[in-house]
């Protein structure tokens, strides 16, 4: 049977999760988190999806995204795990599955939840006690939001960028 299409609204912010197989780990040494964040940034310019947050975990994954074409969201992830499990696989000298399964994803209500979804994102490293600040965890796009690092792959979403006239303005809200 054919899977559904995925429900995926122009403009509208997207909640992603990508889980490894049976919590197996999908990134082992640093240079798999920056394979995987440059192929996102690849794919995200590719396909015009702005991504706002992100966290990379070791066993999983989470993404704050708006897609900004047809489709757009869903051809990134798709591009995005192909490359990921390809390098993944040679690199660990493996074969067979990474991810379990789909990607899940949810449509955000921004005007509820997505300050709210930001949270959650970033301070994932905290609750799992993998650091005491989260400003101490590279993976994640808080040093763009809550500390003004400038990545290229981190796009500011409107709300965000609503908070304050200037970068130090949005960073106190």
């Amino acid at each position: 049977m054919p899977r559904k299409p995925r429900f995926s609204p122009l403009g509208l912010p997207q909640h992603i999760i990508q889980r490894g197989n049976n919590r197996q780990v999908c990134f082992g040494r640093e240079e798999d988190f920056s394979a995987y964040l440059g192929w996102l940034k690849q794919f995200s310019v590719k396909f015009d999806v702005s991504v706002h947050a992100w966290v990379l975990m070791t066993n999983h994954v989470h993404l704050l995204c708006t897609p900004n074409a047809g489709n757009s969201i869903s051809s990134m992830m798709q591009s995005l795990g192909r490359m990921y499990v390809r390098y993944f696989n040679y690199t660990y000298k493996r074969t067979g599955t990474l991810w379990e399964g789909r990607y899940k994803s949810c449509v955000v209500n921004a005007d509820e939840y997505l300050f709210h979804l930001y949270r959650y994102i970033e301070l994932n490293p905290v609750r799992a006690g993998m650091v005491d600040d989260p400003a101490n965890y590279v993976w994640s796009s808080y040093q763009c939001n809550a500390l003004g690092k400038v990545s290229e792959l981190h796009t500011p979403h409107y709300l965000y960028l609503n908070l304050g006239n200037n970068p130090a303005s949005r960073m106190k809200g």
